[in-house]
């Protein structure tokens, strides 16, 4: 074994037994890419829509290594590995959350420009049809840095940030929230469900078991947290489950922007970035596999690509990975896309 392969090896060897909460995943399959989004693009939401993965605004970078809000939209074509640009949205945000219900996908919310500053927390709400976006009824609150899912007749955006007071364009300006709004698209009406037990933005949301999953995200003041929590929508109710492990190749606990999905009754969830104080910091490379019959998290392959603000969509039994920040905060807008299949990774009894 050569001094480089002995170096791989105990490094491997050393973060499976210091981190015994997890079960190692085997390693037969991994992260594998696809065809790469039509642009660089980060701090964005996907949604599955006809067989396909729908992405729209975000940041890019244009000159000057400045971030700029997108109001862009493409389609990615599961069966061809192929992207096609799409109607742009009507105005151009970052943040935006795409749920799809039916035949339709819906962007809510999400953080847009206005002479307050870039980060203005916006309440319009969108509705894709194919053709275009249409108006819909728009949040009765702001809501942005959320989660988002479709379960039922019904849209649930969990957690996220919302203006603090009165000021809102900035990034300072808004606090986190454990807010939790519901959205009936057949009729446009809102309504309030049970706030998550913690109040965090940058999370990631699944459904799961006819259950929304809560994982991950993090506080301005306290950084990252790996938390899980489960809410039964027929009951109204939270439960707290086994929290997401801490990175120990990172020595930091993944959380913040993070992404999620289900696939083969199991939860996906990948990617992130934490911060080091007084500047810096870096981004997850780690993916993790939650066995809800067991409450236990797994570790599986790492990606290719480690990203933060991404995209996740789940395509029959593969999960897919969409652009995303390369560096810790802005600056790095990627356009990978790399798919995962779970069930190829699983190790006996996990």
């Amino acid at each position: 074994m050569s001094p480089m392969h002995r170096r791989a090896f105990l490094a491997a060897t050393t973060a499976a037994l210091a981190a015994p909460a997890a079960v190692r995943a085997g390693m037969a399959a991994g992260w594998r890419a696809l065809a790469p989004a039509p642009w660089a693009v980060q701090e964005i939401y996907c949604a599955l829509w006809r067989g396909g993965i729908l992405m729209a605004g975000g940041l890019v970078g244009r000159g000057g290594g400045q971030l700029h809000i997108e109001d862009r939209a493409a389609l990615y074509s599961v069966a061809e590995d192929r992207w096609s640009e799409v109607a742009r949205l009507p105005q151009a945000r970052h943040h935006p959350m795409l749920v799809a219900q039916g035949d339709a996908v819906w962007a809510l919310g999400g953080y847009g420009r206005s002479p307050a500053g870039d980060w203005t927390a916006m309440t319009e709400v969108w509705r894709f049809d194919g053709e275009g976006w249409t108006p819909d009824a728009a949040m009765p609150q702001p809501q942005c840095e959320t989660t988002g899912v479709s379960i039922g007749d019904r849209i649930h955006l969990i957690t996220g940030r919302a203006p603090a007071g009165a000021a809102n364009g900035q990034w300072n300006d808004q606090a986190d929230i454990a807010l939790h709004q519901v959205f009936m698209p057949a009729d446009g009406r809102w309504e309030t469900a049970r706030p998550c037990p913690m109040a965090r933005n940058s999370a990631a949301a699944a459904v799961l078991d006819g259950a929304i999953f809560v994982a991950g995200g993090r506080t301005v003041g306290g950084g990252g947290t790996g938390r899980l929590d489960r809410y039964d929508p027929v009951a109204d109710r939270w439960d707290r489950l086994a929290p997401i492990p801490r990175s120990y190749a990172a020595n930091n606990q993944t959380g913040g922007g993070l992404a999620m999905a289900a696939a083969g009754g199991r939860l996906v969830a990948f990617g992130g970035e934490w911060f080091q104080r007084g500047g810096g910091g870096g981004v997850f490379a780690e993916t993790w596999i939650y066995d809800p019959a067991a409450d236990r998290w797994a570790a599986g392959p790492d990606m290719l690509t480690p990203r933060h603000g991404l995209g996740a969509v789940a395509v029959g039994e593969t999960v897919y990975a969409v652009a995303g920040g390369a560096i810790v905060s802005g600056g790095g807008p990627t356009a990978r896309l790399e798919a995962l299949t779970p069930g190829q990774v699983w190790s006996d009894g996990v």
